[in-house]
């Protein structure tokens, strides 16, 4: 099991890696974990469908009685939002934490369904439903916080901060994936960490790699993104296991130090 100061470790004391030769490994990877990749798409937009429904639906229902009666009426849509209560702008805040919260357990779930099928172990699709239990769902929650509080700050500075701290950011979730015995505040600590040492080989593969995907879900007829869309999380959990390595499997570097 890590602890924060052996975590920290790994990490500073990482070496260079190869931005082909974790590219490569996504795709090899992305081979066995693509069905898993589709459920995970799957079962985030199930969660986030009572949202959907909440915010969207009274507003498509006010349209539709507009275009049955024949007359639009702009004013409309301003009195409609003028008219939402307090209370329920709260209660669709907290649902978007709580889900979002939810969300992010299901991705941190697949981080440990892609560790199991890189190591050739079994899965099953009760995995995905890992973390959501009491004790990770409330980390979760504050973890979501923690990255509104960091991206709103960084997105009104011009957007510079933020792409700085996409990197780190998209490490939150794999961190505490593999150590969900750490804090927030420790979880945050090693995703700046990580995210810092690795920055720029971080960034280059997940933008290459959402770009990817993206034209290779277009390329297949727009529902192919169902499938594609998981790839992008391959590479910065190869940076994870080269850089720190798994509980009984040491990572890719310790390895190789100790067959010299």
């Amino acid at each position: 099991m890590n602890t924060i100061d052996t975590l920290s470790e790994k990490i500073q004391n990482a070496k260079a890696l190869d931005f082909g030769t974790i590219f490569s490994e996504s795709i090899e990877l992305f081979k066995k974990t693509w069905i898993q990749g589709f459920l995970l798409q799957l079962f985030t937009f199930i969660i986030m469908l009572p949202l959907i429904i909440v915010l969207y639906v009274p507003l498509i229902g006010l349209m539709v009685a507009q275009q049955e009666s024949g007359y639009s009426d702009p004013e409309t849509f301003s009195g409609f939002f003028a008219s939402m209560s307090v209370l329920y702008i709260i209660f669709v805040v907290v649902g978007i934490f709580v889900l979002g919260a939810i969300s992010v357990a299901l991705n941190a779930a697949f981080f440990r369904i892609m560790k199991k099928l890189d190591f050739n172990e079994a899965v099953e699709t009760s995995d995905f439903f890992y973390f959501i239990k009491g004790k990770y769902l409330s980390k979760l929650f504050v973890l979501m916080l923690v990255s509104v509080l960091i991206a709103i700050p960084a997105a009104l500075l011009c957007y510079i901060p933020l792409i700085y701290a996409i990197v780190p950011l998209s490490y939150f979730a794999l961190i505490f994936a593999f150590n969900p015995e750490f804090s927030v505040g420790e979880i945050v600590t090693a995703s700046f960490k990580l995210g810092n040492k690795k920055w720029l080989i971080s960034f280059g593969l997940i933008i290459l790699a959402s770009i990817l995907s993206q034209i290779v879900g277009f390329l297949l007829c727009f529902i192919g993104i169902l499938f594609t869309a998981a790839f992008v999380y391959h590479p910065t959990y190869l940076i994870y296991k080269h850089v720190v390595g798994f509980d009984n499997k040491p990572s890719i570097e310790e390895a190789s130090t100790s067959t010299e």
